[in-house]
């Protein structure tokens, strides 16, 4: 389905603004196995064009059904977006030298059945499942903040501290998934 969008966007890293343009866009729902990435490419735009148009606060968070408007890259966003691969390399490895590994770390959760459902269904959202997600001062499998894992980036810390801060704050894994989808986070 072909829709007008308005697409504004600034290149940040050179202080550049680009005026709006109106370019043609596609509505895509979004399939298991997309990524942001995954579909500039198929559509020949770029992550930029796609996080700008859609108001995407995490290019790494989509979610199977979402819709998306994919529409062409203006020069801002091909300009952001080189500059921006040309940086991906170190933050990257700094990113990797901060992770901290408790290896003394042993926990094993006692959540099953429809609990550990609501648990790996927020996992799923919040990270992927991945224990090594990062978004700004949120760490981990269920993006908990940095402070609340103490410096232990461990799987079982962060097994720990959310299953702790989730009884305290919630009562249960299915009360936060229930919060998670009134309000997009828990």
């Amino acid at each position: 389905m072909k829709k007008t969008a308005v697409i504004a966007s600034a290149a940040a890293l050179t202080g550049v603004f680009a005026s709006a343009t109106v370019a043609n866009a596609d509505t895509v729902t979004v399939k298991s196995g997309d990524t942001v990435s995954k579909l500039a490419k198929d559509y020949n735009t770029t992550v930029d064009a796609i996080v700008n148009t859609n108001k995407l606060s995490n290019a790494n968070l989509i979610f199977v059904g979402q819709k998306l408007e994919i529409g062409e890259a203006t020069q801002a966003d091909n300009n952001q977006q080189a500059a921006q691969s040309q940086q991906v390399a170190p933050a990257a490895s700094s990113q990797q030298a901060t992770t901290n590994y408790n290896t003394n770390s042993n926990y094993t959760s006692s959540v099953s059945g429809n609990e550990q459902a609501a648990k790996e269904w927020i996992a799923a959202r919040e990270s992927g499942g991945n224990y090594g997600a990062r978004n700004g001062q949120y760490i981990g499998r269920y993006q908990l903040s940095a402070s609340y894992l103490g410096g232990d980036y461990s799987p079982a810390n962060q097994e720990r501290v959310a299953d702790q801060y989730v009884a305290s704050r919630y009562g249960s894994w299915s009360a936060a998934q229930s919060h998670w989808l009134s309000n997009g986070w828990y």
